[in-house]
């Protein structure tokens, strides 16, 4: 009698330590989610900063016409100054629109590439970077985003409020496509 009882009782005290180690390991493993959320944040603000930095100085290039200079300097600096992430999301989406639109005028790499101007080779490609890293590091940042909404999406980590008071991550949706420079030369 007194065996089983405390057979009951080890057993019920193994259960609740592996049960304590099990919640422990998914708090801990929100936690690295919402770091790498805010690591993966940092890294596409720093890429679009990065993009709209050298869409600026392509619209500081003498041999664009004025109008796309004035198209890409105005989404750029939208871009810049946007606000919330509705805002951002809108103005990081004309920017690629407005980019892709300029780039992809007739004749515009023979003007800028080929030595026809200093270092137009040069801008064309970090423009196409800029571009490749954007839409790279917004996939990062989505894909950190669907991770942890789903590990947030578990019963036990809403009812034990593992997540504590962290905001549930919102995906960051632009039209991020970037333009087809490739084609140049």
């Amino acid at each position: 009698m007194l065996a089983d009882i405390v057979s009951t009782v080890t057993t019920v005290f193994a259960l609740l330590v592996l049960l304590s180690f099990y919640v422990s390991w998914r708090a801990g493993r929100l936690d690295r989610l919402h770091t790498r959320v805010e690591t993966a944040h940092a890294a596409l603000d720093a890429a679009l900063l990065r993009r709209s930095a050298v869409v600026l100085e392509l619209a500081a290039a003498s041999e664009l016409e004025p109008a796309s200079r004035v198209l890409l300097a105005d989404a750029a600096g939208r871009a810049r100054r946007a606000g919330g992430a509705r805002e951002r999301e809108l103005a990081e989406s004309s920017l690629s629109r407005a980019l892709r639109a300029v780039l992809d005028q007739p004749g515009l790499r023979e003007g800028l590439g080929e030595g026809a101007a200093p270092d137009g080779d040069d801008l064309l490609a970090e423009v196409e970077a800029a571009a490749k890293r954007v839409h790279i590091a917004r996939r990062f940042y989505n894909d950190a985003v669907a991770a942890t909404r789903e590990a947030r999406a578990g019963r036990l980590v809403r009812v034990l409020r593992l997540a504590g008071r962290a905001p549930l991550p919102e995906f960051f949706e632009i039209d991020d496509e970037p333009p087809d420079i490739g084609g140049r030369g």
